[in-house]
């Protein structure tokens, strides 16, 4: 009966299902964009080795020139921060330094990539850290960081662009217009938010430092513990050790930050709060909307139907079987709307999994809640009118024409 009343007034149904569908659409594209994106996220910030964290003197994000300014004052990471680190830190399986030094056009004999070659510096503690692995040649060795040597190991993309034909392990390329010497190409990583991640290349920190420049460079320290065990005692053993190098007075807060995958999960959760909590807002100021709508065409259908309502009052219905009619009628009104919107949503939510190329997602949770939505929706706004309809009197309504 319900579908057959929705079905009778098909363009005035299609026009107030449509405040609700907008309102659950809105809802579940925006989630299940933030759904992709989350669990892509989470993927490739695995990127970091196991029970590793990373040390450095900019927080991930930060708002206001009052905080730009704090974290400008501190005291750039230095690489004989990262030293001590690296000799001190007893708990620590492997200690990284890096730095990112440089990003344009790479050039061989064969090719050249486009500008977004990055070069960044590293140390063999590094490797271990980042869970790379090579698949050719060697990684970069301590020898090779106290020489300076002009020597560089390749991301998988970078090394197919410039050397389509063959292996690039013992041919040179050029970086910002200064030759270096491949000694090793690492697998390959694939993309993170439709990005190459293997267009890189890397050399020793200590060659970076004395091409571009030291002063003011700021360093990022990569720590990997033992196990999982020892992992909490590593962060506090190396943030006690530079603390102490770096002067940092007793009762005072560090002046570096230290980050782990769990940690940079959880702050683009954060990031993210706002946008969600703002969509939520929104979407239910549309589902008001359009339950204010469906209020209003139930109220002109109590009218169409009264003398439908005193013939079944007259045949024996009772109020609650008036009651449950109209109120089922709001529901289903508001289910059919809700319903295209969670199809719709989906479907261009995902439309982000398909250009970043990763895995579609179905936010069961957010459907549940938005069909849930739509269901007080439904009964909170179509209660009124159902109350009136159930109170009609029956011989006045036999009379209605």
């Amino acid at each position: 009966m319900a579908m057959n009343a929705i079905a009778a007034h098909k363009l005035r149904s299609a026009l107030t299902l449509l405040g609700v569908l907008v309102g659950v659409f809105s809802i579940i594209v925006v989630m299940t964009a933030m759904r992709v994106m989350q669990s892509n996220i989470e993927a490739e910030l695995s990127q970091l080795g196991s029970n590793t964290f990373q040390v450095r003197k900019w927080p991930g994000a930060f708002f206001g020139v009052s905080d730009f300014e704090k974290y400008w004052r501190r005291k750039n990471i230095t690489l004989q921060h990262g030293l001590e680190v690296q000799e001190r830190a007893t708990l620590a399986l492997n200690v990284g330094l890096e730095s990112y030094f440089w990003g344009g056009v790479a050039l061989s004999r064969f090719d050249k990539t486009p500008p977004s070659t990055r070069l960044m510096g590293e140390t063999p503690g590094s490797f271990s850290a980042r869970n790379w692995t090579v698949s050719e040649g060697r990684a970069i060795m301590e020898s090779d960081v106290e020489s300076a040597r002009d020597v560089c190991v390749l991301g998988a993309g970078l090394a197919k662009i410039l050397f389509p034909f063959g292996s690039a392990v013992g041919d040179r390329v050029k970086f910002n217009g200064i030759n270096y010497s491949v000694i090793g190409i690492l697998e390959s990583r694939g993309q993170m938010l439709g990005g190459n991640q293997d267009n890189f290349a890397v050399i020793p920190v200590s060659t970076g430092l004395n091409r571009y420049g030291r002063t003011w460079r700021s360093l990022s320290i990569l720590v990997q513990a033992r196990h999982q065990a020892s992992y909490d005692d590593t962060i506090e053993q190396v943030r006690g050790i530079l603390r102490g190098v770096r002067k940092v007075p007793p009762g005072k807060e560090d002046d570096f930050e230290i980050f782990s995958n769990d940690s940079l999960i959880a702050q683009f959760k954060r990031f993210t709060f706002t946008v969600r909590l703002g969509v939520t807002v929104i979407s239910s100021i549309a589902l008001l909307a359009a339950g204010v709508g469906i209020m209003n065409i139930m109220l002109v259908s109590v009218t169409e139907r009264t003398r439908e309502i005193g013939i079944r009052r007259a045949v024996g219905a009772k109020k609650r079987n008036i009651m449950s009619q109209f109120i089922l009628e709001a529901i289903v009104l508001c289910q059919v709307g809700g319903l295209i919107g969670v199809a719709l949503g989906i479907v261009g939510g995902n439309a982000a999994a398909y250009f970043l190329e990763v895995a579609p997602v179905i936010p069961v949770d957010w459907i549940i809640y938005g069909l849930m939505i739509c269901l007080v929706v439904g009964v909170v706004f179509g209660t009124y009118p159902a109350v009136k309809a159930a109170n009609l009197d029956p011989i006045e309504s036999l009379r209605y024409e």
